[in-house]
């Protein structure tokens, strides 16, 4: 499950770091990013939008005002370079609110408020829905093969193909397709992304360094842009054991 994201800020730099730590947070998908408040509000209407990370001090509209005429349509996390709105925002009931410039950690302890929050309305998980697939097919060469997500141990990103590395049988998978449209087929809550090369599934991983993760024996690097989501697995940013 991924949460769509629209970022509204006027100012040209601070839009950009908000698209950019949007990117590096596994269950957010960016779904459109504006300068302009108003066109932020011609996008709720036209798009599904779970969560808005949205500025206050902007022209024509304050992210306030924002909130207050569409309080019921999705979630909101104010990012301000001024703390006092902040009771004002919370009694608007949004999810968080940051104050500029915001670490990563702190952006993603917010996202993971308002995941938390989706989940508990939405209550995805229920034993009256059908279970997940547990399964997906991929092209090899000139047939479609079926894999389970559980036999995946780590994929390897090859320029335009993907090397999948599975429990069984030892000799890996190729197929021509992308890093990013595969990883768009794997869920989130079993498989991260640690490296723009590597993808590596939960279920395998055996140990976490500051610049690296194992499985089993196999040490992967950890690019400098994952970092973060790998320290939210152990709940602190992670330290090198040397």
């Amino acid at each position: 499950m991924k949460l769509r994201c629209l970022a509204i800020d006027d100012e040209e730099l601070a839009l950009e770091l908000l698209v950019d730590n949007i990117g590096k947070v596994p269950f957010l998908e960016l779904v459109a990013a504006t300068h302009d408040p108003f066109e932020g509000l011609k996008l709720l209407q036209s798009e599904k939008i779970d969560l808005v990370f949205l500025d206050i001090q902007m022209p024509g509209m304050t992210g306030l005002q924002f909130v207050k005429s569409l309080p019921d349509s999705c979630m909101y996390i104010l990012v301000t370079a001024y703390d006092k709105y902040a009771l004002e925002g919370f009694n608007l009931q949004v999810v968080d609110y940051l104050v500029k410039p915001v670490p990563l950690d702190r952006f993603f302890q917010a996202a993971m408020r308002a995941r938390e929050l989706y989940e508990l309305k939405n209550q995805i998980v229920s034993i009256e829905q059908p279970a997940e697939k547990d399964f997906f097919f991929l092209q090899v060469d000139y047939s479609h093969v079926k894999i389970f997500f559980s036999e995946i141990k780590w994929v390897e990103g090859l320029k335009d193909y993907v090397r999948l590395h599975l429990k069984e049988p030892a000799k890996p998978i190729v197929a021509r397709i992308s890093m990013k449209m595969l990883e768009q087929q794997l869920p989130p809550s079993l498989f991260l992304r640690i490296h723009k090369s590597f993808i590596i599934s939960t279920r395998y991983l055996t140990a976490i360094r500051k610049n690296s993760v194992f499985i089993d024996d196999l040490e992967l690097p950890v690019g400098e842009n994952y970092r973060e989501s790998i320290g939210q697995l152990i709940g602190t940013p992670p330290k090198d054991s040397g």
